[in-house]
């Protein structure tokens, strides 16, 4: 039995390029300080004392900044390459959480963080087309998948850190943050050569293209409305969630830390083996579907069961599953659109995508609380990804469509 697992193991980790486990290292430092922003709604409505509202709006502005630095980020990733601005903003990125960490006043907050959010954001598009560079057709989606791991074992360390920093004082958070964004960027200067202006990297395509660009691929275009949709229950994990933790379960910071830290130790162990039983057996969409009824009944587990401690933990691994079973394939989808002069672009309107949610999903989740309370955020939330599954298998080809609607049943 040990060694079936340890050879599933193996198969599911090897072919990877020494250079996507070097980005993966840089990506799993940098996520290791991964501590303001799980714990920013928290530390401004019960340190800084703003009301839930202004940290919404707190959110809302930091997700305006990453739009921004998205788009930007893909553009400047086709016309510059996508080495200098993963490093540049790794750096600046670790100085403005630096600078946050300084800020009192809710004028000073919002325009650090619009920064902040734009610095920062401008990095994924870049990483997304780096780790096409680094891989090839046969391992790019166990590449993303690893990339992903490292973010999420990052994320096991980060809030878990964070909870308990946070716990003797909350400014320890930033500092935190930023020496570790900054530290990445050494590591990447150190272990990966500097690739200077856009490289062609040839990617098979699996889907029909548009015309080009991303902004006028219709088929693309209701793929990233359906990703800001799923993006709005997602975030819910990272702003609503831990207040209400707090408020309903009355669970520490050390406690609320430890439940997050969940979500990145399963993603850690289950996710690239899952990856290499599913991939190439089913469309990409198809798991999507089921990714995103799970999240759905994740948030409904807040409304079946009383708020007991343990339900958190429990949420944390449902919301994981749902999770690994959505973000590695949507990434497949949209790099089988993309094309080598319009990578960055197609990255950077994914991005968007989820800069939009982190916009929408605090200040919608914050204003449907405090009028209706948090057993009806959860419904509409569950409402949404329900709506979310039926957007997404329209997304499958007809030939599947068509064997499932004749066998009665998904496959």
């Amino acid at each position: 039995m040990f060694n079936q697992t340890l050879s599933l193991y193996k198969s599911a980790y090897g072919g990877i390029s020494k250079p996507i486990w070097w980005l993966a290292s840089v990506l799993l430092i940098n996520r290791s300080g991964t501590m303001v922003i799980p714990f920013l709604t928290v530390y401004l409505t019960f340190e800084l004392h703003f009301p839930l509202e202004q940290a919404g709006f707190t959110i809302t502005v930091y997700g305006i900044g990453a739009i921004a630095g998205a788009v930007l980020g893909g553009k400047l990733s086709d016309k510059l390459g996508f080495y200098p601005i993963q490093f540049w903003s790794l750096v600046l990125n670790g100085v403005m959480f630096i600078v946050l960490g300084q800020m009192r006043t809710f004028p000073q907050f919002v325009v650090t963080i619009f920064i902040l959010g734009m610095v920062g954001e401008g990095f994924r598009p870049a990483n997304a087309a780096a780790v096409v560079h680094y891989s090839d057709e046969s391992s790019r989606l166990r590449s993303y998948s690893l990339i992903r791991l490292a973010v999420n074992m990052g994320w096991a360390v980060g809030p878990a850190v964070g909870g308990l920093l946070a716990s003797f004082n909350y400014r320890l958070l930033f500092w935190a943050d930023g020496l570790t964004c900054i530290a990445a960027a050494l590591l990447l200067r150190a272990v990966l050569k500097p690739v200077h202006g856009p490289v062609k990297k040839e990617v098979k395509k699996e889907v029909v293209k548009g015309n080009g660009s991303a902004y006028r691929d219709g088929r693309y275009i209701f793929f990233i409305i359906l990703v800001m949709l799923n993006g709005v229950c997602l975030f819910q994990m990272f702003n609503i969630v831990p207040v209400f933790f707090k408020e309903k379960f009355l669970m520490s910071e050390a406690m609320i830390g430890l439940s997050m830290s969940v979500n990145g130790v399963a993603i850690a162990l289950f996710e690239m083996i899952l990856v290499y039983k599913l991939e190439n057996k089913r469309p990409d969409v198809l798991y999507i579907g089921y990714g995103v009824i799970m999240m759905g009944f994740s948030y409904l587990l807040f409304n079946i069961f009383p708020p007991y401690v343990f339900v958190a933990f429990i949420y944390a691994l449902s919301f994981t599953l749902a999770e690994m079973l959505t973000m590695p394939f949507m990434n497949n989808f949209w790099i089988h659109r993309s094309q080598d002069h319009n990578r960055g672009e197609y990255a950077g309107l994914y991005t968007v995508a989820y800069c939009v949610s982190t916009i929408v999903a605090p200040t919608l989740g914050a204003y449907v609380v405090r009028h209706l309370g948090y057993t009806n955020w959860w419904y509409t939330v569950a409402a949404i990804c329900v709506l979310t599954f039926f957007g997404f298998r329209l997304l499958l080809p007809k030939r599947v469509q068509n064997v499932q609607n004749i066998q009665g049943e998904p496959h």
